[in-house]
């Protein structure tokens, strides 16, 4: 049966008109999988529905709980917050290291890891012997691609479908509010402060969906951290109105945002419109992000949309 994702969903908000196209998946797991996704090592025993899952990849977990599949989940990386439950799994992995040892007596048939920075993890689990799926979703379409094959592979393809289009109509909402703003203000989004990065392409879609311009646009489409430091001087240049920071896995630090040289020329700092995020509802391409981070990112810029308003 053919599955129905929504063909296009329109953001109504303008200049910033976007259109988000969830690709159709194929119906067979073992048909080729989305670019964004890999398959470390591929046994042909393997069940095409694990039943022991070691998910290293915080969003996938989270993802897992929600298709009430939470009973596949045997090992979990020690930074999974949500739910708050999944605390109760035993905890095999920082996010770069893991505990091979406890892995293997956890009996898993499938490992799941996220990016280029769990590399290493994926090359030893798949030299160990295991099955290893690596995602590597870095945009709002590849979050979406990973939702359906995810729930694909644990045969809940519907319930996979339901949540896409939960979240394709929550984002919907919220940048419809976004276009009632009387203005939508500069945004920088700070990803990491030494050296300083740019947001991911995940990041900076809902910053734009939660009512904000980005101050820098160009730097969206970079997969890699590498490729989106930017020099604090040129942060200074743009002024943004608004900074946000998430300093993955580190508390954000004000102080220092506003001791650099030249900060009190930012907007931003003058008005003391600096807000972190947490990285767990904002740095995992996942449900989190979705919803409650970009809820907050909406909200945040909305008090400050209208404040100016207020004060003209």
């Amino acid at each position: 049966m053919d599955r129905k994702f929504p063909g296009a969903i329109i953001f109504p908000f303008t200049p910033f008109r976007k259109q988000m196209l969830y690709l159709r998946l194929q119906q067979s797991p073992c048909e080729q999988l989305p670019p964004t996704m890999s398959h470390s090592v591929i046994k042909p025993h393997a069940s095409p529905s694990p039943s022991r899952i070691v998910c290293l990849s915080d969003e996938v977990a989270e993802l897992i709980y929600l298709l009430g599949e939470q009973d596949r989940i045997v090992g979990v990386s020690g930074f999974s917050t949500r739910p708050p439950e999944v605390r109760l799994k035993p905890r095999v992995s920082t996010f770069r290291d893991a505990n091979f040892d406890c892995i293997a007596q956890l009996e898993p048939d499938l490992i799941i890891t996220y990016s280029d920075v769990q590399a290493e993890i994926t090359r030893e689990a798949s030299l160990r012997g295991f099955t290893v799926l690596n995602c590597n979703q870095r945009s709002i379409a590849e979050i979406f691609e990973t939702i359906a094959m995810v729930s694909r592979i644990l045969g809940k393809q519907d319930h996979g479908d339901a949540l896409i289009a939960s979240y394709a109509s929550g984002l919907e909402r919220i940048a419809a509010v976004a276009a009632e703003f009387p203005h939508r203000p500069r945004v920088f989004f700070e990803e990491w402060n030494d050296p300083i990065i740019s947001g991911i392409e995940w990041v900076e879609e809902l910053v734009e969906i939660a009512g904000g311009n980005l101050v820098f646009p160009e730097l969206r489409k970079c997969r890699k951290a590498k490729d989106r430091v930017v020099r604090w001087e040129s942060v200074v240049e743009r002024n943004p109105d608004v900074i946000f920071a998430s300093w993955c896995g580190m508390k954000v630090s004000v102080e220092e945002i506003t001791s650099r040289p030249r900060a009190i020329e930012i907007t931003a700092v003058r008005l003391g419109q600096i807000f972190e995020i947490p990285s767990s509802l904002i740095l995992q391409p996942g449900p989190a992000a979705l919803t409650d981070g970009v809820g907050q990112l909406n909200a945040l810029l909305a008090k400050v949309a209208y404040r100016d308003t207020e004060t003209l």
